[in-house]
């Protein structure tokens, strides 16, 4: 585990270099240009990690700034890395000049242009929340009809703070929901801010029974701390049980961060009723269908975040987002309503689901 670790570290660092290495040659001038060009890089890149790992050593307000600033870094870094790439092949094919390579103010203009217009508008297209709507008929008999809002990824905290769950409880709260249902990674590690700033007070304002599941954020964080902020949110958290609402059976099963958490044949599934399975990380798919579940709701994906990682998580993930179907069971993988990081989306999308049951 340790092995591997530093083997993901020194590759990671290795990349680092070499665009911090691409950038003072392309820089035009002297020295003092091209360093400047590639510390500032670095200390954009020391803002980002200072704000994971100064926890109560700092104010709530200073990590705050630490994030919002330095988190879009890994963004930058990440397209940085896939140009400059791009260009060494292109240079080693003869497709392009070395000149556009070296101390070129014209090439560094365009490609420092074209990701900051990037990273703004993925942080702008962020802020829009996309409502997704699902309509299910069931054979199996309902008190009356239902509406359930899902959601899963919050991640509040020095990112996602109060008053955007406030801006999202109110969409909650627009659809008049009989339900609501959250498939973990509501905390983003840190309860800090959570505590600190009433978190728990925006919650209580939904106007619907609430129930939710762990994520792998409340594992790295502490699941015992996540658990009674939850019970002070008056969100009911199931961790391998089953709550009964309105004529329907709600499964919330454990994150498989816990290593001793139970198989889903385990537990308890009422067939007589229509059934909603939360389990935050969408693996194995097909023990939903082999234990008769009607409707799956799953997170962690945020199907990658950026372009191209959506790519990865396509690969590795029978469903890494949207609308799935296995015989019977139906599936629902969401993108998160909040994020992880830079509060940037491109190529996907923050959302929350409407479910209607009929």
């Amino acid at each position: 585990m340790r092995a591997g670790f530093l083997g993901i570290l020194i590759v990671f660092l290795a990349t680092v270099g070499y665009v911090a290495w691409h950038l003072w040659r392309l820089t035009p001038g002297g020295w003092a240009a091209k360093w400047g060009i590639a510390l500032l890089f670095l200390l954009w890149m020391a803002a980002a990690f200072a704000s994971m790992g100064l926890g109560s050593k700092a104010s709530i307000p200073t990590i705050t700034a630490l994030y919002e600033i330095g988190h879009p870094w890994m963004i930058a870094y990440l397209y940085l890395l896939i140009a400059f790439v791009l260009a060494d092949m292109g240079v080693l094919l003869r497709m392009i000049p070395k000149t556009w390579l070296t101390g070129n103010g014209y090439t560094m203009a365009v490609l420092l242009g074209i990701i900051a217009s990037t990273l703004l508008a993925g942080g702008i297209h962020y802020r829009h929340k996309y409502r997704e709507e699902l309509t299910i008929h069931s054979q199996k008999p309902l008190q009356r009809p239902l509406t359930v809002v899902l959601a899963s990824d919050l991640h509040l905290g020095y990112s996602n703070r109060k008053a955007e769950l406030s801006r999202w409880i109110d969409l909650i709260n627009a659809e008049r929901p009989d339900l609501v249902l959250f498939a973990g990674d509501i905390v983003d590690i840190s309860l800090r801010p959570l505590l600190e700033g009433d978190y728990a007070s925006e919650f209580t304002r939904i106007r619907a029974p609430l129930y939710a599941v762990l994520g792998n954020h409340e594992y790295i964080g502490r699941e015992a701390d996540a658990e009674q902020f939850f019970a002070s949110a008056g969100i009911t958290l199931l961790r391998d049980s089953t709550a009964c609402v309105e004529g329907i059976s709600i499964i919330g099963r454990d994150d498989r961060s816990n290593p001793g958490r139970k198989p889903l044949s385990a537990l308890s599934v009422p067939s007589e009723n229509f059934t909603i399975l939360l389990d935050h990380q969408p693996y194995h798919l097909e023990e939903a269908e082999e234990a008769g579940i009607d409707f799956q709701f799953s997170g962690h994906t945020h199907r990658g975040q950026v372009w191209p990682l959506s790519w990865v998580t396509d690969a590795l993930y029978e469903k890494s987002w949207g609308h799935h179907r296995r015989g019977s069971t139906q599936y629902y993988v969401s993108s998160g309503l909040g994020i992880w990081g830079p509060k940037i989306r491109i190529g996907t999308r923050s959302e929350y689901l409407v479910l209607h049951i009929r």
